[in-house]
């Protein structure tokens, strides 16, 4: 069993600063092993909140980054050929059902409903998983935690957990930090002054006031650390900020020369 999820346990702790009482939260779901579904914009740091949760509880995480081509198949598992034979590959849900380990389905929405059916079962106090396909039925790990995610954005574009299935998740909400705690996390992460930060927070902070009007989403944070990257790299400022932060949010020209105007409010003209 520690073979199989050796390869899942985080070496190295992550950066996190907390902000609240999201840790000892976690915790307490965890020691129940309470499904939970973590809420919040694209790039506040869900992911990394729950890789730091792993190192911290010291316990393996295999992760998903779910999209729309995900199947219920590409969790659970499939038969595969092997030379004249066919043999069966756990997927990530099973594997962790099966050993024991923290599995994070990151924006889940965007996978295909058949997913969800399948994950009901582990979110109740049935704690099963069957597969049909191999006419098994896991009952899960006492390890086994499951954890999703998702941008409640979305819902603007008909995606969204049903009422069924929420019900079984407890529920933690993310948002972006205030500016003291997001200046400190983007010197941090970024490796630069805390001015050069501060000025990148600020202009992310404009950004996000358009959301749901001229923007889908506002700036994040992980946007922020890539164009720290670019400027500790000897790039300038405002070039930095079109390559990581302005272009990739929108294609609207009007749109675009706003998200200039604040840059240029923060770096000069």
């Amino acid at each position: 069993m520690q073979d199989m999820l050796a390869q899942y346990r985080i070496r190295k702790t992550p950066y996190y600063r907390p902000v609240g009482q999201e840790a000892e939260l976690f915790a307490a779901a965890h020691a129940l092993r309470m499904p939970l579904v973590l809420k919040g914009p694209t790039g506040c740091g869900k992911t990394r909140f729950v890789e730091y949760m792993a190192a911290q509880l010291n316990k393996p995480l295999v992760t998903v980054a779910c999209n729309e081509d995900t199947t219920a198949s590409d969790l659970t598992g499939r038969f595969l050929l092997r030379g004249d034979s066919t043999e069966w590959q756990d997927g990530p849900l099973t594997l962790a059902a099966r050993y024991g380990a923290i599995c994070y389905l990151d924006e889940v929405v965007e996978a295909r409903p058949d997913t969800l059916v399948v994950i009901h079962p582990l979110t109740d106090d049935r704690r099963i998983l069957p597969l049909e396909k191999r006419g098994e039925l896991i009952h899960a790990h006492p390890d086994f935690q499951l954890i999703v995610s998702y941008n409640p954005g979305y819902q603007a574009f008909g995606k969204d957990l049903k009422p069924s299935t929420r019900q079984r998740f407890g529920a933690m909400e993310f948002h972006y930090p205030d500016e003291a705690a997001e200046v400190d996390i983007v010197a941090h992460e970024g490796e630069v002054e805390r001015d050069i930060a501060l000025r990148l927070v600020r202009v992310a902070a404009q950004s996000r006031k358009l959301r749901g009007r001229e923007v889908a989403e506002g700036m994040s944070t992980r946007m922020l650390v890539h164009a720290c990257a670019l400027i500790r790299g000897g790039i300038d400022p405002h070039a930095a900020c079109a390559l990581a932060m302005t272009r990739p949010l929108t294609d609207d020209d009007e749109v675009r020369a706003a998200l200039d105007g604040f840059v240029r409010a923060q770096f000069g003209a």
